[in-house]
């Protein structure tokens, strides 16, 4: 049987990387098949990229382009114009390929035409090119069916015929792309990993991953435009802010301030900036919290009291949140947000996060939380076992998170079997900042020391 001529097209994009690109060239040059072509793109390089990459202009299989200091993305949708491949792959230029990746990625989508999109499991490497950590993902559909985590935007082979009838990429958004991509192919095909690691990510200063700020504004713009489309089915949305007379560090804490304002008003103030919330209720045995919310005249500002028994450490949020949804009529549709007054880091942005996520990924509920980077122990029958990554072996079931107790967003419905979060629990990471919460005395000392001034 005859190979289709440039079945695959691989693209590779260096700005700078000149120390890099060659491996990343020679890389694709070594596949164990041939069937493919090649596209380099020198994006504005001062340094010896341009020399690196005319090294290989006069290869059939190779076409060298010239750009000037443009984004991924806008270089990504020119590749994808330029190619003539069935499926299209993106090399980033600091990354190495396997020699088998093309073959084996190509196979798979050879052999399952419902699948639009195929990954690897990868290497983590430093800038030496000395492995860190196997990166693994479990399998899709079998024994992972939450699709909350990308695939890595780049050495994903995708049908370059869905990749155009989706739009190619955005290119308003300077990072996330693969998280975008992601989000619109599973919204219509499936996808699907394949557990061998076939390519050397490589983790250093320079990377695109660590601009965190870009990189968080562009994870929020696509959860919003991927939930904003069938949001109306969870309506309505419904903030909920808990307050309570005892059993807190001082008695009502909720008037105490902070740089000139009180706990409650910050969480009312980060509520009413969303337009996200259909109503917003403050909740509390203490009826005094009125005279908080009579400063603000946002008409979905609704006050519910709570019962003290309900306020005792030891009860469950829920049956507030039960009474609330009761009282609003709610409690067989619609989503609650839960904010916090011992957070008072928290930004409306990260409030709304909290809804997309729940929507877009069709979970029972979605929550912030905190990546835990140093290993965990529990006892076991002959000592300590760790409970989370070890050596370098990694996979995303063995990350291990901490809920923040900032933001939790969850369908009314989980409350009548008196469950906070259902059984589908969708979760988005948030700064080490923002996650501040006030358990103790010398908390609230330190929050209002951060905060004195701004």
């Amino acid at each position: 049987m005859m190979q289709i001529k440039n079945k695959i097209t691989i693209y590779i994009a260096s700005h700078n990387y000149g120390k890099y690109v060659q491996e990343a060239i020679e890389s694709v040059l070594r596949q164990t098949i041939d069937n493919w072509e090649l596209l380099l793109f020198d994006n504005g390089s001062t340094d010896n990229t341009a020399d690196v990459m005319a090294l290989y202009k006069n290869d059939p299989r190779v076409r060298v382009f010239k750009t000037h200091k443009m984004s991924l993305p806008h270089i990504a949708n020119i590749a994808l114009k330029k190619s003539r491949g069935k499926y299209i792959m993106r090399l980033d230029a600091d990354d190495i390929l396997d020699e088998n990746i093309i073959l084996i990625l190509s196979n798979y989508l050879d052999r399952h035409s419902e699948f639009a999109l195929v990954f690897p499991d990868y290497y983590l490497v430093d800038d030496y090119g000395e492995i860190i950590s196997h990166e693994r993902r479990k399998q899709l559909y079998h024994s992972n069916h939450l699709l909350d985590m990308p695939a890595n935007g780049a050495c994903a082979m995708i049908r370059a015929g869905v990749l155009k009838s989706i739009g190619g990429y955005r290119e308003d958004l300077g990072a996330q792309d693969g998280f975008d991509l992601w989000s619109k192919i599973t919204n219509k095909h499936k996808c699907a990993n394949v557990n061998l690691p076939l390519f050397y990510y490589r983790r250093h200063g320079n990377n695109l991953t660590e601009n965190r700020l870009m990189i968080l504004s562009a994870r929020r713009a696509i959860k919003r435009d991927a939930a904003v489309k069938i949001i109306d089915k969870y309506r309505p949305i419904i903030g909920v802010i808990p307050c309570r007379k005892n059993y807190d560090i001082y008695p009502d804490l909720w008037s105490k301030k902070i740089n000139g304002s009180t706990l409650l008003d910050n969480a009312i103030k980060q509520s009413i900036s969303s337009d996200l919330l259909d109503k917003i209720v403050i909740t509390s045995d203490n009826p005094q919290v009125q005279d908080i919310m009579a400063n603000y005249r946002d008409k979905r500002l609704k006050f519910i009291e709570r019962s003290p028994k309900s306020t005792i450490i030891s009860a469950s949020i829920v049956f507030t949140l039960e009474n609330i949804a009761k009282k609003l009529k709610v409690q067989n549709c619609g989503v609650t947000s839960l904010l916090y007054i011992q957070a008072p880091f928290i930004n409306a942005a990260s409030l709304e996060e909290s809804i997309y996520t729940l929507v877009m990924n069709e979970a029972d509920s979605a929550i912030a939380v905190e990546e835990i980077a140093d290993q965990l122990y529990k006892r076991a029958p002959h000592g300590l076992t760790c409970i989370n990554s070890v050596g370098n072996m990694r996979s995303d079931f063995n990350t291990v998170y901490k809920q923040t107790r900032t933001f939790l967003s969850t369908k009314n419905t989980n409350f009548k079997t008196g469950s906070l979060m259902g059984s589908k629990v969708a979760h988005f990471v948030i700064s080490k900042e923002e996650s501040f919460f006030i358990e103790t005395k010398s908390d609230f000392d330190i929050a209002k020391a951060l905060l004195k001034g701004t």
